[in-house]
């Protein structure tokens, strides 16, 4: 059978829907090129965003830092000793940019002004730390990397 021009021209066109009709099902398909935005409610935390800036700002100005350090212990987040820590409200938000799954939030519940995260919550490897507080109707807002 002799085939013309008009008639590999289908078939060349066939060929390239398929191939490519094929990388579409293979994309949609695997688990590890599954991308999700980084928050839930993307849109609704935009709208908080410059009030995240302006809590950062406050606690960037700061005479006294808020420290954040990883021990043996744990994750330690130690306030500076001028914050009565029972006026101290807030959440630890800990984010894992490898995977949504393990993130997660812990209240802050201050018996003194260091607040200790154990290390056996956290799995290993590379976290970022995002620290939501108020004192005395001031909001605060500090991140901060660890890996561990």
């Amino acid at each position: 059978m002799k085939l013309n021009w008009g008639t590999s021209i289908v078939i060349a066109f066939v060929l390239f829907i398929g191939f490519i009709m094929f990388m579409v099902v293979q994309m949609i398909s695997k688990k590890e090129l599954e991308y999700d935005l980084v928050v839930e409610s993307y849109y609704q935390k935009e709208l908080t965003f410059q009030e995240d800036l302006d809590s950062a700002q406050k606690a960037a100005d700061l005479t006294n830092q808020v420290e954040i350090a990883l021990e043996s212990e744990g994750l330690l987040v130690r306030f500076p000793s001028e914050f009565d820590f029972t006026k101290i409200q807030g959440e630890l938000y800990m984010y894992r940019p490898s995977d949504k799954m393990l993130d997660f939030t812990v209240p802050l519940q201050l018996d003194s002004n260091d607040f200790v995260l154990p290390t056996s919550v956290l799995k290993s490897g590379s976290w970022e730390v995002n620290l939501k507080f108020s004192h005395q109707d001031e909001d605060y807002f500090i991140q901060h990397k660890i890996s561990i």
